[in-house]
């Protein structure tokens, strides 16, 4: 069972569909073009286009997994006292006074460009449970980084 956020579920369910229904046409598609040119034991196009209708199909395969055992988060039901997955926190680093904001996240939803950190990254494991205030002593491959927890929201 994987877990979502609203957001992330439907944006899978969006890949998931441009996959069936924009690429697998374009395989199929390709794969008749290579067909039509003859002799397919020499036609690297065919084979080409059979090759990547594989992957495609496992990845089709395996996202339609994921979705049938997803299950969406409820952040209205999550306590907001303290750092939970969905909250949105904003940190100071305290060695270098540097401030970043980040959304806690499923696994699967981390997208650091976006600032969204897993739950399961270091920083995301010791910010779980904190509070506005606290120091959150994070161990990283560098050594220790401690950072202030200005706020967080849901």
């Amino acid at each position: 069972m994987e877990y979502f956020s609203e957001e992330g579920l439907k944006n899978l369910l969006e890949e998931l569909n441009q996959l069936k229904s924009v690429e697998r046409p374009a395989i199929s598609k390709q794969i008749a073009e290579a067909r039509d040119k003859g002799d397919l034991s020499e036609n690297a196009e065919y084979h080409a286009a059979k090759e990547a209708q594989g992957h495609l199909e496992s990845k089709i395969a395996k996202m339609e997994e994921v979705v049938g055992n997803a299950r969406v988060i409820d952040g209205s039901k999550l306590d907001s006292s303290k750092i939970l997955i969905l909250s949105v926190v904003k940190l100071k680093n305290i060695a270098n006074d540097a401030e970043m904001t980040y959304k806690l996240v499923a696994e699967n939803e981390a997208n650091l460009k976006e600032g969204k950190i897993s739950v399961d990254s270091p920083i995301g494991k010791g910010l779980l449970g904190k509070k506005k205030g606290d120091i959150a002593k994070i161990k990283v491959p560098n050594g220790v980084m401690e950072f202030e927890i200005i706020d967080f929201s849901r």
